[in-house]
């Protein structure tokens, strides 16, 4: 576990535009890939799979999931001023975005939206799509707002 020393060292590092943006960009790719790896893990189909087949309602899906989490974590970077907490909070964020994907699943129960997805239905494909990008914004403002 790091002390406080380190902390300041991190800390000063982030003075730095480009360190900063470096580190930015690190910490979010990594935290893409595991935030990927988690709806992977809880959707019935295989996101990489499907798309390499050529479905287009995984990709429309799995496009908003992307462009969602990152929304999210650019609100995260945003408001925060070290990057501790804007790691806190685009965990939180992605938390949030992953209850919304599990809601949406329920609040259609005429659907089974991830089968659907896996049909490549592009019209429930473009709807998971926009709900994601949606909700990032929601999870977003509410990141910021005290700021």
């Amino acid at each position: 576990m790091p002390n406080n020393e380190d902390n300041h060292a991190v800390d000063t590092l982030m003075n730095y535009p480009i360190a900063a943006a470096l580190a930015y960009f690190s910490v979010g790719i990594l935290l893409l890939i595991v935030c990927l790896a988690c709806f992977e893990w809880v959707t019935r189909y295989k996101c990489w799979d499907e798309i390499r087949k050529g479905n287009v309602a995984v990709a429309m899906a799995t496009g908003g999931k992307i462009f969602g989490i990152c929304n999210v974590f650019r609100y995260a970077i945003q408001a925060q001023s070290a990057i501790y907490e804007s790691i806190g909070w685009a965990a939180l964020g992605f938390v949030l975005l992953l209850a919304g994907y599990f809601l949406f699943e329920f609040l259609t129960p005429v659907i089974r939206v991830d089968d659907e997805i896996a049909k490549d239905n592009r019209a429930v494909g473009l709807i998971s799509f926009l709900v994601s990008i949606s909700l990032s914004f929601i999870i977003g403002s509410s990141i910021t707002y005290g700021d």
